[in-house]
């Protein structure tokens, strides 16, 4: 971690223990963080649904140094956010980091997701996000020193199949913290909101998100482990960052995107769909975490089944792959500059 000058929004006053808040903390990139935030002095507030994954998240940040401070929250509720808040400064005292990390999403395609679904994954990612920033902001403000950072991914800035809510909510998540921090650089706030987007992760997600295919959900490679995203989100709430893309791929593919829209669609319609499915069966009907929580009486732990190929853009397999990548590239660039010559994506 980088050192230099004082971070705004970050108290310097040491005699009193730092505070960081994670949501999504039971599991995945969120467990992680909240150990990540332990390892650096901080007392933690872990708010997930599952009891289960809360209690060895609680264990784990303990073993790290921390102060664990578990709290049952449906992060889709502004009431039990805004709860959550003030119990966390009764309990811990003054919040310091508050990131925004959880997350639902249902894989399906966007013609097959029933409203119901949509509307629990855009309230539970992106709403999630808003009450969460809205909630320490009111806690803040007053004192005019704090960061907030929320998790965001390269889908806030290419779509892809099978994704939509998801993208959706990713989406909307970018503009409403650009639009939030418009306002607090107008007031000359020295609370800071940071993004950080992330690649594909080796976390549950894939194991307990709802999945409507009859194959079983994959990250798109390059994949990374969890750890490493931590490392980046502490990093960005202590370094000053202001927005963060992690992954020397995930660059390439936002600077696709911001180039042609086109070339952008182009590439996940040929790439994307059958690059998130692996060959393994599943039920076609997998409820997974989207209305209830999936770790209530089990852990899941930070890491998913990938952990054999998640070593980011070296991971041999996915240098492997570059050549058949090229080449869907090079397709999606003519189809591109050439519309109507598609002749399928497989």
């Amino acid at each position: 971690m980088r050192v230099g000058p004082p971070v705004p929004g970050i108290r310097q006053n040491m005699t009193q223990t730092r505070v960081a808040v994670v949501t999504g903390a039971s599991a995945g990139v969120g467990r992680a963080t909240a150990v990540s935030f332990a390892e650096q002095g901080f007392d933690v507030a872990l708010l997930a649904r599952g009891s289960a994954g809360l209690d060895a998240a609680a264990k784990e940040v303990e073993r790290a140094g921390g102060r664990p401070f578990p709290l049952p929250v449906d992060v889709a509720s502004f009431d039990e956010i805004d709860r959550a808040a003030k119990a966390v400064e009764i309990e811990l005292g003054p919040i310091d980091v508050w990131v925004n990390n959880a997350m639902a999403t249902a894989f399906s395609p966007f013609t097959e997701i029933s409203p119901e679904d949509f509307e629990r994954a855009i309230a539970v990612t992106f709403l999630g996000q808003v009450w969460g920033t809205k909630a320490a902001l009111e806690l803040m403000l007053p004192r005019d020193e704090g960061t907030i950072v929320n998790v965001g991914s390269a889908l806030a800035f290419i779509g892809i199949p099978l994704q939509s809510p998801y993208c959706a909510a990713k989406f909307a998540c970018r503009g409403f913290a650009e639009s939030v921090r418009s306002e607090l650089l107008h007031i000359d706030s020295n609370v800071r909101l940071c993004v950080v987007h992330l690649p594909a992760v080796n976390t549950p997600q894939f194991d307990w998100a709802k999945n409507e295919l009859d194959r079983r959900p994959m990250p798109v490679p390059p994949i990374y482990q969890p750890e490493y995203i931590a490392t980046r989100i502490t990093g960005a709430a202590l370094d000053g960052e202001t927005e963060v893309i992690i992954g020397a791929w995930n660059k390439m593919l936002v600077g696709v995107a911001k180039l042609s829209h086109a070339l952008a669609n182009n590439f996940a319609a040929i790439s994307a769909w059958d690059g998130q499915l692996t060959g393994e069966p599943s039920s076609g009907s997998e409820e997974g975490n989207l209305h209830t929580a999936a770790d209530a009486t089990a852990d899941y732990g930070a890491h998913g089944r990938f952990d054999a190929c998640a070593h980011g853009f070296f991971d041999p397999s996915f240098l492997r792959s570059l050549p058949k990548v090229a080449r869907q590239f090079t397709r999606a660039a003519r189809e591109t500059l050439t519309p109507g010559s598609r002749s399928g994506h497989s």
